[in-house]
């Protein structure tokens, strides 16, 4: 009998809301140390694949959420160059798809990069969109489909 209230003690105390360490600064710090070397370095290489890189759940073609979509939808309506694009798909491997937010310090997929630097995910975008700043960093980063003449 003792064991048992012993172990209920223990259950309720754990669902009782408190602070949370894995929240806490410290933790981040050891966290960006849980990214391995091996990793790290599959990601810069993925980030230097292209001059706009986007990391998503699924593809362009058939993106899994409606964040990647969005994304998806943005940079087309942008006439970001399919030849200086390329998407990496995080659902077909979980080391890249939790690598990748600590990698940018960014908790979200979607995440854009543009000429290896992280732009920012879905919501970034679409502000970015919105207010035109996105046409302007990807005209200044020449990745728009060249006008005709």
């Amino acid at each position: 009998m003792a064991a048992r209230s012993v172990a209920s003690a223990v259950f309720r105390s754990a669902l009782r809301p408190r602070h949370n360490p894995l929240l806490s600064p410290r933790f981040q710090v050891l966290q960006t140390r849980l990214l391995s070397q091996e990793t790290r370095q599959a990601i810069d290489k993925a980030v230097a694949s292209a001059p706009v890189v986007l990391f998503m759940k699924g593809t362009p073609e058939t993106p899994q959420c409606g964040f990647s979509r969005a994304s998806i939808q943005i940079l087309g309506m942008q006439g970001v160059n399919p030849a200086k694009f390329t998407a990496f798909n995080v659902l077909e491997d979980e080391e890249l798809r939790s690598g990748i937010k600590e990698y940018s310090e960014w908790p979200t997929i979607p995440q854009l990069y543009v000429n290896q630097e992280f732009v920012g995910g879905t919501d970034i975008m679409m502000s970015m969109h919105q207010d035109g700043s996105l046409a302007k960093l990807l005209e200044e980063k020449d990745v728009l489909v060249p006008a005709d003449d």
